[in-house]
């Protein structure tokens, strides 16, 4: 199912830059719509071979949770490298609530990411809202996207918060978004 969306993405992507569709990705189209239309398929989701499981979620959340997952990941690993999963968890949530309440607010209608957040915790969180995959999700939801366990009580010297970054990262946990 990936590698299928992946390909309509691209084929979007080519259409709305005016460009030809390559020719694997024309004779895919016309098959699939030529299936489609001929009533062999009852959507044209059957068509493209995106339907997932019964009672699974659609493709097009499975995609958008991806994308949002990913964004999570790399907000911890640029920002929050240094805590145990649980304490990432803990401020990439309080980060969010935060984000949702306040920038998110004017963010969503914007079609591209304010320039000024390049480099900063918000993009990562502009990326993450931009999905529109639910957002801002629990600590457990997001211990269990974020990479890596969390370790075990007393295995080890406690880390430390991160010293103060630059570009504009987050200085120390529960840092303000603003």
């Amino acid at each position: 199912m990936l590698a299928t969306i992946e390909l309509l993405e691209s084929i979007s992507a080519r259409c709305l830059a005016g460009q030809q569709l390559e020719d694997g990705q024309r004779h895919w189209l016309g098959r699939v719509l030529a299936e489609y239309l001929a009533h062999r398929c009852p959507t044209i989701e059957d068509a493209m071979q995106l339907r997932g499981d019964r009672g699974g979620i659609p493709w097009w959340r499975e995609q958008a949770n991806r994308k949002r997952d990913a964004a999570l990941r790399e907000l911890a690993a640029r920002h929050f490298a240094r805590l145990s999963v649980t304490a990432q968890a803990r401020e990439i949530h309080t980060l969010s609530l935060r984000y949702a309440a306040s920038a998110w607010l004017f963010d969503r209608e914007r079609e591209t990411m304010p320039p000024h957040y390049a480099g900063t915790a918000k993009e990562c969180l502009w990326r993450a809202f931009a999905t529109r995959a639910p957002m801002p999700i629990g600590e457990r939801q997001l211990r269990h996207i974020l990479p890596g366990a969390p370790p075990a009580a007393g295995t080890g010297p406690a880390q430390a918060p991160p010293a103060s970054r630059a570009n504009g990262a987050i200085a120390a946990p529960a840092a303000s978004i603003a």
